[in-house]
C-alpha cells in the first residue's frame, strides 16, 4: 500500500464498548502497532460481537474481538461466529494484561471521591455489605469466582465489564478494568480481586477476507514469522479419521500450538476442530498439507494469519497439575512406574484411570 493511498485510507476499528472494556484496551493497542498500514484509525464502540462482525462484513471495516484468556480458554462465542462469518478474517493479535476493580455505585461525596482517586473507599466492607449482586461479563465472572463467593454476592451476566461498570445499579458490585472508576464515577471497594494473578487476554483484529493478504503483505516487511489458525471439518466419521487429518499436519513438519474442537450446531456427534499452527499460506509446507486436507474431502477455512508473537513456554511442575491423574516419573522411586509385572501402586492407578 503506497503512501498516497494509506494518507486517504482511514479505517474505522470496532470494539465491544463502552469505553472501558479490556476490548477497548486491546483496540488502543492495535491502534498502536496497525496505524502504519493506513491513514489513521478511529475507534467505534458497538453493544455486541455480532456488530463488529456486520461492520467489517457489510462496510468493510475492521474489527476487533476477544479470542483467548490464559484462565478461562478461548472466548467461545466469538470462536463460534469467526468459523461462521462469511467474509471475516484476522491479520493482528494484540494482547492485554487482565486485572479486575470491584466498583459500587454510591452517591454525593463518595462518588466524587470515586471519580478523583484511585485507592479503595475507607468504608468498602459497609458498602459491599449492602450488595446483594455483582455484574460483569461472563468470562470476568468466572474469573473473579472467589471474591463473589466471599460476599455472597449473586453473579449477573452483562454484555461486557465497561457495560457492567456504566450501567451500575445499587446494591450491585460491578468488575472492570480499574480506568471504569474514573469513567463512570464509581467508588472502588477493592482492587486485583481475580482469583488468579497474571491473567492475560489476546485479542484478533479483523478485515474483510479479500483485504488481508495485502495487509499481511505489507506486515511481512516488518516481521519475518507468522501464525495461522484453521478451522478443519472431516466429511466422514470413524475410526482414524482425526488421527489421519493430524498425521497430514505432522508429516509437513507443522508446529502445532492448539488443538480444540466445537461442536456443529444442530449436528449431534459432528464437531470442526480449530488447529493453531506456526506457518503461514504463502509457505510451500502449509499449503500443501491444507492442499492435501482438501483433497481427502475434508472442509477447510483459514480463520486468521498473524506475525508470530514469543510465548511463554514453562515447564509444567508437578505441583501444577490438576488434582489426581497418574503420572510416571523414572527418577522418583516411590511414583506409580510400569515394571515386569504391571503397574506398582495399583490402587491408586486403577482408581485414577478407572480399570
Amino acid at each position: 500500500m503506497t503512501d498516497a493511498n494509506q494518507e486517504h485510507n482511514v479505517r474505522t476499528l470496532h470494539y465491544l464498548g463502552p469505553e472501558g472494556t479490556f476490548t477497548h484496551q486491546a483496540a488502543l493497542e492495535a491502534v498502536a502497532e496497525l496505524s502504519p498500514l493506513c491513514g489513521g484509525i478511529t475507534l467505534q464502540a458497538e453493544p455486541d460481537v455480532t456488530t463488529i462482525l456486520n461492520a467489517v462484513q457489510t462496510r468493510g471495516d475492521w474489527g476487533v474481538i476477544a479470542w483467548e484468556n490464559n484462565i478461562e480458554g478461548y472466548v467461545v462465542p466469538n470462536l463460534d461466529a469467526l468459523i461462521d462469518a462469511a467474509d471475516v478474517a484476522a491479520f493482528a493479535r494484540v494482547g492485554v494484561d487482565v486485572s479486575f476493580d470491584a466498583f459500587v455505585r454510591s452517591t454525593g461525596a463518595e462518588r466524587e471521591d470515586g471519580r478523583k482517586n484511585r485507592d479503595v473507599a475507607a468504608n468498602a466492607d459497609e458498602l459491599v455489605a449492602h450488595c446483594t449482586t455483582i455484574t460483569a461479563h461472563p468470562h470476568g465472572l468466572a474469573q473473579c469466582r472467589r471474591f463473589a463467593a466471599e460476599h455472597g454476592l449473586k453473579p449477573t451476566p452483562a454484555a461486557s465489564n465497561g457495560a457492567a461498570c456504566r450501567d451500575l445499579k445499587p446494591g450491585q458490585v460491578a468488575l472492570g478494568p480499574s480506568i471504569c472508576g474514573e469513567l463512570y464515577g464509581l467508588t472502588r471497594v477493592a482492587t486485583a480481586v481475580e482469583d488468579y494473578p497474571g491473567a492475560h487476554t489476546d485479542f484478533l483484529v479483523l478485515a474483510p477476507r479479500g483485504e488481508v493478504p495485502e495487509l499481511l503483505n505489507e506486515l511481512k516487511s516488518r516481521t519475518g514469522e507468522f501464525e495461522s489458525i484453521v478451522t478443519l471439518i472431516p466429511l466422514s466419521t470413524g475410526p482414524g479419521v482425526l488421527a489421519n487429518l493430524l498425521d497430514v499436519l505432522r508429516d509437513a513438519g507443522l508446529n502445532m500450538t492448539s488443538f480444540i474442537s466445537r461442536p456443529i450446531k444442530g449436528r449431534g456427534g459432528t464437531y470442526s476442530f480449530i488447529a493453531t499452527m506456526d506457518a503461514a499460506p504463502w509457505q510451500e509446507r502449509f499449503r500443501t498439507a491444507l492442499t492435501e486436507v482438501a483433497e481427502h474431502g475434508d472442509w477447510v477455512k483459514t480463520l486468521a494469519v498473524y506475525p508470530r508473537q514469543e510465548r511463554p513456554n514453562p515447564p509444567v511442575y508437578a505441583w501444577s497439575l490438576p488434582n489426581g491423574g497418574v503420572r510416571l516419573d523414572p527418577d522418583s522411586e516411590t511414583s506409580a512406574t510400569l515394571s515386569a509385572s504391571g503397574w506398582q501402586n495399583e490402587t491408586t492407578t486403577r482408581k485414577e484411570l478407572l480399570w
